[in-house]
């Protein structure tokens, strides 16, 4: 069944890796562990990308719903 609202998808994707796009260009790659409705986000096993190239390696991050732009499954 597909998802009818935003956070349904959302809910798909938990557990799963996903890529985290901010206002500020900077990505994140990760697995999504959780979420609220304000898209408020955290990611597990993150890794920062600047430009397309590793920046670093983060670990568990937790994300701004109003920082970010796109989330999308890996």
């Amino acid at each position: 069944m597909e998802p009818s609202r935003p956070l349904d998808a959302l809910n798909k994707a938990r557990n799963k890796k996903v890529i985290v796009e901010l206002k500020n260009s900077k990505q994140f790659r990760g697995t999504l562990i959780a979420f609220d409705i304000h898209i408020n986000t955290v990611l597990d096993d993150a890794e920062e990308y600047v430009d397309g190239e590793l920046k670093r390696k983060i670990g568990t991050i937790f994300l701004r719903g109003d920082t970010i732009t796109l989330i999308a499954p890996q």
